[in-house]
């Protein structure tokens, strides 16, 4: 009986066979048949031999298409043999549509055929209208196909890809499978990707292809352009429990809807006439451009088709809330909506006569004009209300798309009202975002003081009056929804035990899965306030050694100074940055970082400091100020453009070259604003709620060279930090690892864990031994997998996976050497043997990457407070506080080396103080000066070692008796803990010794 194939093989066959109904392992070259087979979901079993590697076609698929749905132009090609690879009609028709491909991409190509000579050849018939029986029968006659092991390179290694799907012949995505029950896992097939597949060949070109995935039985990845190391692959995966992943799938393997409903032929082609596309980038300053191809992420097309669904099954007047966490690309898929909405139906008819995009983002505006542009005239399509008029002309001209601003927002709820018999409206509202450059006045910067609460408040007041209008929908898009938003455009939940109704958004993509897919970085992680007392602690690298005098003087006097010393906190600024982001070459020296100013004032009064300190330093760098409208500020009026010498529009990209490093900020590009290159900030406002999550959120977007974000905030406690994000952001509290022991003890505790029943067990080892497939396998094993995350906590997760190991381990050798079988071990091996490679390794974060270790300046030292860990659990906030050693200043004669010291005092006194530092810091600036000071003792010093020791001793124990009124504590274990009197001596001994 033949066991089931759980090799990567054995998923590639698995794959292919559910969309072909074929294993896909002897198809004949040059043999297209002519239809599919039933068991399949529509595709064609594709030859890799058929595979033209100078041209990236699939050429038998290509020409049966063609053959079939276009005939006549066909025979005009004038082509003697299809198989003949010498035919020169054959092969400048495949030369003129690989060049069209390589040029206009293949999502144009398909979407707009080609032309060659006087003949014009379309490449896919799209979805048919309805009723449309010719369309439906060209559609009908697409060729979906995907061929297993496609040797495509056109050198002698022959390398192979493990599928390549094709439609009509030409290459739509490319596949690297990996198996998780062998040992390896998504990331080995991304970095196949980064490694093997050379960008240069013609398969791997930009455009030739409109996305790569990696696979493997748990996740999905994906990338729309392949660039060796720098190849960026995003998730495509649903998530689970709010976070990454997949759920357990109780019909098959975790990742089988990629394959079951993604790649349908129907859900690709809905993908590639709706969302894949290829923009044009325009650089304004060079006036150069470049292509970014697009495809949408799992969530953003959930989202879209959901919504589309509900109001083709529910039609007009609904409300939709969608939380999308910040950085997770609500611009498509607002774009993607609004485009789609157009044309949707409910019984048979239009819902929708326009769509209105409520947005105060440029970006937004930019985006929806390119994905128009794929699909229509955009000047006859879509129309920007900038002036008064424009809601109502644009109406009366039947715009599809109207674009407006959060401040318009009230007068087309008046133009929509007077529609209200007549035509009928979606209202797609960017609610969470004010306007990146600020408003278009002073005055309306004023009166505006928070978009989401204009919006909100335009729509009570229509309820209010029971004016609401009823001939429209509402699709509210925020990372951040407020009470009253998820109270207005949520959906209501059936009455609690109390009776009070919640409210839940339409969906959700969450700050946890957007941070655990690596789509956007956790700005919490290094979150660091910068605390008002002085505390010694060991630098990481270099044990350095500091004047403690000077250095409470300048603390001091940054705690106490009335000025909020602006001055000292940009050399922190500025030294830090320096020292910790660029010299540590954060995003590969592009870094940025953000100055988050409490007031216009406080703004310029820091770009004037800046602008001075890093002319000190010799430094290139240089700072952009932002703040709206025009102020008073040193005995003259002052603008973003008389500070910067640019204008105000050009900040946003300013920042992106050099000198300009440091963007310090008043109450402008905190919302709304998108730079990867954003890699700290230096926060000097007080921040609470929302604002703190959207402030400190513009450092979350991605970019391939950025592993970690930093902030260091002057104003807000770690405290108020977490309470703010803990609404919107879920996760779980990581811990250490055990050690296993005997078979018994292992199995029972095994067993008590839970994982897995009695049952599942059984079932398993059955079905193993049966010799079924192994998507039989996979329900069970995914199951046990969820078991594992949900019921054990990571101490038990590190505990369960290093017992299943030993005994996995210990087990083999037993068995060989036992005289007897143990049936109930056999049955547990088994299944571990199956479970172990499956189970996630418990992550082990480095709280020390990224994170804030020193601060080192001219003069003085401020110390910080641990760097923080903030880790938002699922119910209740909880904070990590981790040590961060640091140092710095020169040498000078009452310096000392700390290492020891603290080292010393931790291993030992740790436990019997709680305030160790204090007790460091009093040992050193108070005791020991004090001692060294007594006159008996500085004779003595002079004369025999002897007679110093002796005096050491009588002037030691004279200060430390003067402790007993106010530091009972520490004079308590001096008198009665003999280790640490001992300790107390010698170190008070050696600071009072050292040779200047």
């Amino acid at each position: 009986m033949n066991s089931p194939d759980v090799s990567e093989k054995g998923l590639e066959t698995l794959i292919i066979r559910h969309m072909t109904g074929l294993d896909g392992l002897s198809v004949p070259p040059a043999a297209a048949t002519p239809t599919p087979s039933d068991s399949g979901t529509g595709y064609f079993a594709g030859s890799p031999k058929d595979f033209d590697r100078a041209q990236a076609l699939d050429v038998p698929q290509l020409f049966a298409f063609l053959q079939t749905t276009q005939p006549i132009e066909f025979q005009k090609l004038g082509i003697a043999d299809v198989n003949d690879p010498k035919d020169i009609n054959r092969l400048k028709f495949l030369t003129r549509l690989s060049t069209e491909i390589g040029k206009r991409g293949v999502i144009d190509v398909i979407r707009k055929g080609i032309n060659h000579c006087p003949l014009f050849f379309e490449l896919f018939f799209g979805t048919p209208s309805e009723g449309n029986v010719k369309a439906a029968a060209l559609h009908k006659q697409n060729r979906f196909s995907i061929a297993r092991q496609l040797a495509y390179s056109t050198d002698e290694t022959r390398r192979a890809l493990d599928l390549c799907l094709f439609i009509n012949g030409l290459t739509i995505a490319t596949f690297e499978l990996k198996n998780s029950l062998t040992k390896q896992t998504v990331e080995d097939a991304v970095e196949q990707y980064r490694r093997d597949r050379d960008p240069r060949e013609k398969l791997f070109q930009f455009g030739r292809c409109v996305v790569h995935f990696a696979v493997d039985d748990s996740e999905v990845r994906m990338c729309t352009e392949l660039k060796g190391k720098a190849s960026w692959f995003l998730p495509f995966n649903k998530g689970h429990n709010d976070g990454a992943g997949n759920p357990p799938n109780p019909a098959g393997l975790k990742t089988d809807y990629f394959w079951k409903e993604i790649l349908t032929p129907q859900g690709l082609t809905n993908i590639l006439e709706n969302y894949a596309q290829v923009v044009r980038i325009e650089n304004k300053k060079t006036g150069k451009h470049k292509f970014a191809q697009i495809f949408p992420r799992y969530h953003q097309l959930v989202v879209v088709r959901k919504a589309l669904a509900h109001v083709a099954a529910h039609g007009l007047g609904e409300r939709y809330l969608i939380q999308h966490s910040a950085g997770s690309g609500k611009s498509n898929s607002i774009a993607w909506l609004a485009h789609q909405l157009i044309g949707v139906k409910s019984n048979g008819k239009e819902v929708f006569d326009s769509v209105v995009v409520v947005t105060d983002r440029r970006i937004l505006d930019h985006q929806i004009k390119n994905t128009i542009r794929q699909f229509m005239q955009v000047a006859a399509t879509v129309g920007h209300a900038e002036h008064s008029g424009d809601p109502r002309r644009f109406i009366e001209e039947g715009k599809k798309i109207i674009i407006t601003t959060v401040q318009k927002f009230p007068f087309i709820l008046d133009e929509i009202a007077k529609e209200e018999t007549t035509r009928k409206f979606a209202i797609l509202i960017d609610e969470a975002h004010s306007s990146q450059g600020g408003k278009t006045s002073a005055a309306m910067s004023a009166a505006l003081a928070d978009p989401e609460d204009e919006i909100n408040d335009a729509l009570e007041k229509r309820m209010a009056n029971r004016k609401m209008v009823s001939n429209a929908s509402y699709f509210a898009f925020t990372a951040t929804p407020k009470n009253k938003t998820l109270e207005m455009f949520g959906e209501p939940l059936p009455p609690d035990a109390e009776g009070k109704i919640k409210h839940q958004p339409f969906h959700s993509y969450t700050m946890k899965q957007a941070i655990e897919e690596r789509f956007i970085l956790d700005v919490l992680k290094s979150y660091t306030p910068v605390d008002s007392y002085y505390k010694l602690v060991k630098k990481i690298e270099d044990d350095p050694e500091f004047d403690a005098k000077r250095a409470q003087k300048k603390l001091r006097k940054y705690v106490e100074s009335h000025d909020h010393a602006v001055r000292l906190k940009t050399e922190i600024m500025v030294d830090h940055f320096h020292e910790q982001v660029m010299a540590l070459n954060k995003i590969g020296g592009k870094a940025r970082a953000m100055v988050v100013c409490n007031g216009i004032e406080r703004a310029n009064q820091y770009w004037v400091a800046f602008k001075e300190y890093l002319e000190e330093r010799k430094s290139p760098y240089e700072a952009i100020i932002a703040f709206s409208g025009e102020h008073e500020f040193a005995g003259k009026k002052v603008s973003e453009s008389s500070q910067n010498g640019f204008s105000s529009s050009d900040i946003a990209d300013k920042i992106q070259e050099d000198p300009y490093r440091f963007l310090i900020c008043a109450d402008k590009f905190q919302t709304g604003y998108d730079e990867p290159l954003l890699h700290t900030m230096y926060v000097d406002k007080p921040l609470s709620r929302i604002k703190a999550v959207q402030t400190l959120s513009r450092l979350n977007r991605a970019h391939p060279e950025k592993h970690d974000v930093f902030v260091l905030d002057f104003q807000n406690t770690a405290e108020a930090i977490t309470e703010a994000f803990s609404d919107y952001y879920r996760t779980t509290v990581l811990s250490e690892e055990t050690d296993p022991n005997k078979l018994h003890d292992l199995k029972n505790s095994l067993d008590a864990a839970q994982v897995y029943s009695p049952e599942q067990v059984n079932t398993l080892v059955d079905i193993f031994l049966s010799g079924a497939d192994r998507d039989k396998l996979d329900p069970i094993l995914d199951t046990c997998v969820a078991a594992y995350q949900e019921r054990l906590d990571e101490n038990g997760q590190v505990d369960f996976k290093g017992k299943a190991k030993a005994f996995t381990r210990t087990y083999d050798f037993v068995a060989s050497v036992m005289p007897y079988p143990m049936r109930e071990w056999e049955k547990l091996s088994i299944i571990l043997d199956l479970l172990i490679p499956k189970l996630p390794a418990p992550k082990e974060d480095d709280l020390s990457m990224g994170i804030l270790e020193t601060i080192d300046m001219d003069s003085y030292r401020v110390e910080k407070k641990a760097a923080m860990k903030i880790a938002l659990a699922d119910e209740n906030a909880e904070i990590g506080p981790i040590p961060v050693e640091g140092g710095g200043g020169k040498r000078e004669p009452e310096l000392d080396r700390l290492s020891n010291i603290i080292k010393t005092f931790n291993d030992h006194f740790g436990t019997v103080f709680k305030d160790g530092d204090r007790i460091i810091k009093r040992l050193k600036d108070d005791i020991a000066p004090k001692v060294a000071a007594d006159p008996a003792y500085q004779n003595a010093k002079k004369n025999t070692p002897n007679a110093a020791s002796i005096e050491f001793d009588r002037a030691l124990g004279k200060v430390m008796l003067g402790l007993l009124s106010d530091d009972t504590e520490l004079y308590k274990q001096f008198a009665q803990n003999e280790s640490f009197k001992r300790f107390v001596t010698d170190t008070v001994y050696a600071l009072t010794n050292i040779q200047p």
